[in-house]
């Protein structure tokens, strides 16, 4: 198991570009398998999420070229359905979480999947009825094996219905995207997911020869095509690492610019950590971030506290609040965190509260943050990454501390992060991997 050690401290000074979105790329990737044609992805975050779900197609038969540093071919003109049956496929794919997107596309092209319940990171119950229960109403046949925690589902065909989603999962929604491309006759996913994810997802089935109607809304419109051709797509900057970006030259009283961030795509992150009192200036397409010692967080018009909580998009991802909370813990103020999708996502603020952090934990979904406003930094110390948001914010908690911390298991962090220590080190971070 490695480990970062941290120096904290040390202010950051420079440009940084984001990696290419980790959410993205896994759906883009699964999409591949849709067609015999060539798929050419670009700007492919070099992640071990990504990169273990690039080796498992390599190993289901795909056809993987590496064209350069960030760019991948995949041509899945021959599929080996054997494999996918296999003890290997089912331990690999259960690894993780994004494996669940490779159901929708078999299902289309072969008339069968199977999957075993997915991996991932632990932060609560991440159900999978709204993956299955649309695509069985496409019309698929599911049957779990519970000895073996297995699910296989199959159909002769699919044809295209009103799905109306309980949740508007984006994993969820991808899926069914993915399916009803195939699906005879028309199919309307209402209450879908609108993230740029899925958009970029959309886009990308519509250059490859699909009919979709309603991109970028939350009721998507899909005309069955009998085949889809090869493409050519390029991966959105990745928000959260950009949100990450900002917390972490919040909490080190850092100047930073963020290059090339697409910030047409950033909804409303920017204006969620304006709210924290930091300023983040937008430049063209880059965001500055000039050094803070203080920042002071907002409250409600009427002066109440101010709530920071999670919503499907427009509203703020789930996936930063790790992040928002640990910049308030520095702030002047109090903020509400509500934790609204995940109930364990917050649980890491134990090692927060050892560092010195005054975090009030009121249920598994929300907690309630007394900015230090400086009064007194917090302390390095020994600590374990839970997942991979909460171990990004241990790690800005870290850089910011007085002293030295440790940061095991940074597995968790390399899932979603590429070669955090390296471009953090070009910042002026003072980090070293063991």
């Amino acid at each position: 198991m490695s480990s970062f050690i941290i120096e904290g401290g040390c202010p950051l000074k420079g440009e940084i570009t984001p990696q290419g979105a980790k959410n993205e790329a896994l759906q883009v990737i699964c999409a591949a398998l849709l067609t015999r044609g060539e798929v050419i992805i670009e700007n492919v975050p070099d992640i071990l999420d990504v990169n273990n779900l690039i080796a498992l197609f390599s190993d289901m038969g795909v056809e993987v070229r590496k064209l350069s540093g960030e760019s991948y071919s995949f041509k899945a003109e021959k599929i080996d359905l054997a494999y996918i049956q296999s003890e290997d496929f089912m331990r690999k794919s259960a690894a993780m979480r994004g494996s669940i997107m490779i159901v929708g596309p078999l299902l289309a092209r072969f008339g069968e999947a199977v999957v075993p319940k997915p991996g991932g990171d632990k932060i609560g119950r991440r159900r999978l009825d709204t993956h299955f229960n649309g695509l069985m109403k496409l019309g698929a046949e599911l049957i779990f094996n519970e000895q073996k925690q297995l699910f296989t589902l199959s159909a002769e065909k699919l044809s295209g219905q009103y799905i109306l989603l309980d949740e508007a999962s984006v994993t969820g929604t991808a899926n069914l995207l993915m399916a009803a491309v195939f699906a005879e006759g028309e199919t309307i996913i209402y209450n879908a997911a609108c993230e740029p994810y899925v958009e970029q997802l959309s886009r990308m089935l519509v250059r490859m020869g699909a009919k979709i109607e309603g991109i970028g809304s939350n009721r998507l419109t899909i005309s069955g095509v009998s085949s889809l051709s090869g493409c050519r797509h390029r991966l959105l900057p990745d928000m959260i690492e950009i949100g990450s970006f900002i917390g972490m030259a919040a909490m080190t009283a850092s100047e930073i610019t963020i290059k090339e961030t697409s910030v047409a795509h950033l909804g409303i992150i920017p204006e969620s950590f304006r709210r924290l009192g930091i300023i983040v200036e937008q430049r063209g397409d880059d965001l500055y971030i000039p050094r803070q010692e203080n920042y002071t967080i907002e409250s409600f018009i009427d002066g109440s506290i101010l709530t920071i909580a999670d919503a499907p998009w427009p509203g703020l991802t789930p996936d930063l609040l790790s992040v928002m909370l640990v910049v308030a813990t520095k702030a002047k103020g109090s903020v509400l965190i509500h934790q609204k999708m995940f109930e364990s996502r917050l649980f890491f603020v134990d090692k927060l509260i050892d560092m010195g952090a005054q975090i009030i934990l009121c249920d598994p979904h929300r907690a309630v943050v007394i900015g230090l406003d400086n009064r007194f930094r917090l302390r390095g110390m020994t600590m374990t990454s839970p997942d991979i948001r909460a171990g990004i914010s241990l790690l800005i908690a870290a850089m910011s501390a007085e002293g030295i911390s440790t940061i095991h298991n940074i597995d968790q962090i390399d899932r979603g992060y590429q070669c955090i220590d390296t471009r953090l080190k070009a910042l002026g971070a003072k980090i070293e991997r063991r």
